[in-house]
Parts: structure tokens; C-alpha cells; sequence
């Protein structure tokens, strides 16, 4: 289903459906004009952990006017120590993987730095996944919000931001507790990075995308 173009939300360090579409396309744009949702993976990931699936959701501030609020200016709650948690969740998750150590120090970074901005922290995660897998995800970001896209030269994958909706199913890999659990598919794109290295773009340019 690829297409020149891709239109994606940037999210916490994406699905691997995510990473399909931007493997596969030519130019990507990230979507910046948009309102925050909850419950979307603009502020949460899905690992693979010791009792099966696991979500990492990351605090932000909260007003009366979030329903309405841009999601470029949506701020990260820091008070809650999320950072130290998420990471540690990680090392229990994929310490064992076969790439958790060659990819640990670029990834630590982002647990070690506060963020005020959560599109900002979601970029800045795009720049380092894309370091790690070895390719370059060059970017545009939109100037303003259309509910449809009129370019046939597009493919509008933003509906990927709602992880519970995303039911892509990619091939199988080795995962670190799948002997209990069997293989979860579409988790973040660190699952596949931690357990595949960088043969994970070969892996991502031979999925098959669904809308």
C-alpha cells in the first residue's frame, strides 16, 4: 500500500507499522497541526516484557482546555519520574537481546534528558531511532491541519496513531520472552531494533501495510 509520500503522526518511539510506512516511502511528513487525543500513541509505547505485552505511557500536564489543545503544545508531566521508570522497564524488558547492548548508550539518552515538549521529545526520538537502524528518515512537517488529504501521491498513515485500531500483522521474529508468550507483532520499533539490529530495515521494507 506504499505510495510516494507518507503522512504520519509523530509518535513515543513508534510502531514498527509506523516504520513499514516510512521504510517503504520516498518523502514523509510528520503531522504538527493536529488537536491531542488521549489514549493514542502520541504519549505511549507497547513493549514485550516478562508478563507479555507491556504499555509505557508518558504523564503530561493536564488544563481545562486540553480537548482543544494542539498537540505541538502539549507538555510533559516530569514529576512523576517517568523517565527512570520507562527505561528501567526497558532493561528488564530486552537487557537479554541480542542488540540491547550496541544500541543501550543511544537510547539512554533520551531517558536522561527532560524534554519540555512532547512532539519535541517524539522528533528528537525519530533523529536517534533512524542513527540506529543506519538509513536517514529525512522530514517535513505540515503547516496546517486537513481532516482529508487530496494528494493521490499520499498516503495518509495517521490513522496508525491509535495503537488499539492498528491491527497490521508482520512476520515473525525472536523475541526475548515469546517461549511464553508467543510473538507479539507490531510492538514499538525498539523491540525489533533490540532483538534484529540493523537487519530490521530488510525487515521493514518486505512488510505488507494495512489501512
Amino acid at each position: 500500500m506504499s505510495k510516494p509520500k507518507v503522512l504520519l503522526h509523530p509518535t513515543y518511539f513508534p510502531s514498527i507499522s509506523n516504520y513499514v510506512a516510512m521504510a517503504q516511502a520516498q518523502e514523509i511528513i510528520f503531522e504538527v497541526e493536529d488537536n491531542f487525543q488521549k489514549q493514542t500513541n502520541r504519549n505511549r509505547m507497547y513493549i514485550h516484557g516478562a508478563n507479555g505485552i507491556q504499555m509505557l505511557n508518558i504523564p503530561i500536564k493536564h488544563n481545562a482546555n486540553l480537548a482543544n489543545r494542539k498537540f505541538k503544545d502539549v507538555r510533559i508531566e516530569h514529576a512523576f519520574g517517568w523517565q527512570k521508570q520507562h527505561y528501567k522497564s526497558l532493561e528488564a524488558a530486552y537487557r537479554t537481546s541480542p542488540f540491547f547492548e550496541y544500541f543501550e548508550d543511544d537510547i539512554r539518552g533520551i531517558f536522561e534528558t527532560p524534554v519540555e515538549f512532547m512532539l519535541d521529545l517524539n522528533l528528537a526520538i525519530h533523529e536517534v531511532i533512524a542513527d540506529c537502524l543506519g538509513v536517514k528518515f529525512p522530514f517535513t512537517e505540515t503547516t496546517e491541519y486537513f481532516k482529508v488529504i487530496e494528494d493521490t501521491d499520499c498516503l495518509d498513515a495517521r490513522s496508525l496513531v491509535n495503537g488499539k485500531k492498528d491491527g497490521n500483522i508482520f512476520e515473525t521474529y525472536t523475541q526475548v520472552f515469546d517461549d511464553k508468550h508467543g510473538f507479539l507483532s507490531n510492538l514499538s520499533i525498539l523491540d525489533l531494533l533490540f532483538n534484529e539490529g540493523r537487519s530490521a530495515v530488510d525487515y521493514l521494507k518486505r512488510q505488507e501495510l494495512h489501512l
